[in-house]
């Protein structure tokens, strides 16, 4: 999960023992990334604050106005808050994707965006990228933007957003007109505040809801199979996780 990875000599000073989870899994099985959580807020304005205590009951329903990969009406629904820049995002979409293959109209993937620019100065361009591509090209082309820009090593411009869509069949000029324009900027800003009133601390934050609306949080990027953490426990995967939601 990343929310910090802060490389200065006190970084000890901002872990917090309450908030370890678990980031990535190397090798199945094998070793385990964990990282201290430093929470990372949204901007709020003074009516907002102290309004909503962060919970999981909070997070919105889902809509025909998400990015939904798969059934719609599937049994359970898992609402992903991610950074399209975070690396444990990237790895944690590969996990999604074996999801959908292994469960099929079971299972449908809701992606929310959950830009943290204070880690990623580009995590907010890149979010609204993939909005102009949903605008132009409708949810198949916002998916199949996701999937180009997280197979990416690193995006050195803006160049490369237009690239990606022009890849994916975008028009490239309408494309970079509404990427230079502010039309998504609420529409992202609202969803950094469902996050933040979900509970998300950092990325990736997802949320199973299952067909008895039953929430289930998970905290970083889980393996998909169940996993020895770094002290020998066994920990659910996200196989796990669903199959018990499946059961309740």
């Amino acid at each position: 999960m990343e929310n910090e990875n802060l490389k200065t000599e006190n970084n000890k000073d901002y872990l917090l023992p309450a908030s370890i989870v678990i980031a990535a899994l190397l090798i199945a099985g094998a070793w385990i990334y964990t990282a201290g959580l430093k929470n990372i807020e949204p901007k709020k304005s003074s009516q907002e604050l102290g309004k909503i205590a962060p919970n999981i009951e909070n997070v919105k329903l889902v809509s025909a106005d998400d990015h939904i990969f798969g059934n719609p009406n599937a049994e359970i629904k898992i609402i992903e808050f991610s950074d399209m820049e975070c690396p444990f995002c990237k790895r944690f979409h590969a996990i999604m994707k074996q999801v959908i293959n292994e469960y099929g109209d079971k299972v449908a993937w809701i992606y929310r965006h959950f830009p943290l620019e204070q880690l990623h100065p580009q995590a907010k361009k890149s979010a609204i990228a993939s909005e102009c591509a949903t605008e132009i090209g409708g949810n198949n082309a916002f998916w199949r933007y996701l999937d180009e820009y997280v197979n990416l090593e690193e995006i050195t411009s803006e160049a490369s957003f237009s690239q990606i869509a022009e890849n994916i069949g975008l028009n490239r000029n309408q494309f970079k007109t509404c990427l230079n324009s502010d039309k998504f900027n609420d529409k992202i800003d609202s969803y950094i505040q469902d996050a933040a009133n979900s509970g998300a601390q950092g990325t990736p934050y997802s949320v199973i809801i299952n067909k008895n609306n039953k929430k289930t949080s998970i905290n970083g990027a889980l393996p998909f199979e169940d996993f020895k953490d770094q002290y020998g426990e066994t920990q659910k995967g996200v196989k796990s996780l669903i199959e018990e939601a499946l059961l309740n």
